[in-house]
C-alpha cells in the first residue's frame, strides 16, 4: 500500500496505471483500493471520496485515449 499524504491526482493515477490493482492511501479521502487500472467505488463513501475518485477515473481514461491516439 503506497501512502499520499496530499492528494495529488496525477501521481495517483500514475501509480494506479503502473500497478492495476492493489491499494493507496490518501490524506483527507482514506483507503482507496483499485484494480484493472481503475479506482474502485466503495459501497459506502463520502461525497468528497466520490468526487475525488471520479476525477482520477477519468484522468485514466484520458490518459488511455491519448496513449491509444499514439
Amino acid at each position: 500500500m503506497r501512502v499520499f499524504p496530499v492528494y495529488a491526482p496525477k501521481l495517483i493515477v500514475k501509480h494506479v496505471r503502473i500497478f492495476l490493482k492493489g491499494s493507496i492511501w490518501v490524506r483527507g479521502l482514506g483507503r482507496l483500493e483499485f484494480s484493472k487500472g481503475r479506482v474502485l467505488l466503495p459501497k459506502k463513501s463520502l461525497p468528497k471520496v466520490q468526487q475525488a475518485i471520479d476525477e482520477l477515473n477519468e484522468l485514466i481514461e484520458s490518459q488511455n485515449l491519448e496513449e491509444q491516439a499514439s
